[in-house]
């Protein structure tokens, strides 16, 4: 399996899904759809929507039962990066090389045009469990959706990261806030998508835990990049966490023990995905090396 032309065909399933959910345009509030659209179809790796449809395909479901489920998590996610943007919070100017939505829409039109990709993504779930009867399967799946963006898991993180800066943290804070911020919505895709296409629990718990160590793996990368990456690469300025004097992976433990421990959480989720007796495991195999190195 070559995992970049799998990643490919996946993302553009993806994406042309997402390039058709905007039928009215012709709108009094036409700015906000504009607004919203600017940053959903930005491009990006797609991770979190690809993960969804690939965990409910690994354990042997149907990846169109999942597709609905997979751009509402997309919208969750962008909404996430529009509002980290705003100066209240991040404060960046560019996001994946292009301004980011508040630069060019305005900071009132970015914080709705976010508030509405949240609220559309529940519209779609919920259209999928009445349109498939309820199922409990659809309902579970969109519980742990909701629940790994809530308070309990993205924005939980989010908060304490915004409470940390300028301060020194421990190691536990610092695994808090990643395993919240970055790697709870990466679970939760995979649980979900596991979830619709009817998992064992078994299989449910393998796939929550892989996510758990890629998603810290990601953000110890993410760490690791904003010291030694190259900003046109990242599509954003490096250096970001220095300048708001933010406790980092590296900033904690050093860069020689963040690559270490990198590695590590690659052969741990190595380790899961072999569990897995399917051919379909390789994907999540190739996909967490592929994590460790990444350039942007």
């Amino acid at each position: 399996m070559d995992l970049n032309i799998e990643l490919k065909k996946y993302k553009n399933i993806i994406e042309d899904e997402l390039k058709s959910i905007f039928i009215e345009k012709d709108l009094p509030q036409k700015k906000v759809i504009e607004s919203m659209e600017y940053s959903l179809l930005s491009g990006g790796k797609r991770l979190r929507p690809i993960l969804l449809i690939k965990s409910c395909e690994l354990v042997g479901g149907d990846i169109k039962k999942a597709i609905r489920f997979a751009i509402a998590m997309e919208m969750i996610h962008t909404y996430s990066l529009i509002h980290d943007d705003l100066p209240a919070m991040d404060d960046d100017d560019y996001r994946r090389g292009k301004l980011t939505n508040h630069k060019v829409f305005e900071e009132s039109i970015a914080i709705l045009a976010g508030d509405s990709l949240l609220n559309f993504a529940y519209e779609i779930m919920i259209d999928e469990v009445i349109k498939n009867n309820y199922s409990k399967n659809y309902i579970d799946a969109m519980e742990r959706i909701l629940k790994s963006s809530g308070y309990k898991g993205m924005i939980g993180g989010q908060v304490v990261d915004i409470l940390s800066e300028n301060k020194k943290v421990d190691e536990e804070t610092l695994y808090f806030i990643h395993k919240n911020k970055t790697a709870e919505l990466i679970e939760a895709s995979l649980v979900a998508g596991a979830i619709i296409g009817g998992a064992t629990k078994e299989e449910i718990q393998l796939l929550n835990d892989y996510g758990r160590c890629i998603g810290i793996s990601f953000q110890i990368r993410d760490d690791i990049l904003d010291i030694i990456g190259d900003s046109e690469l990242l599509g954003k300025d490096i250096g970001s966490d220095m300048k708001r004097d933010k406790t980092t992976y590296v900033s904690i433990h050093g860069m020689d023990k963040a690559i270490d421990d990198l590695n590590g959480y690659k052969e741990k989720s190595t380790n899961i995905m072999k569990k897995f007796n399917s051919k379909e495991s390789n994907f999540f195999i190739d996909l967490a090396q592929y994590l460790t190195k990444r350039v942007n």
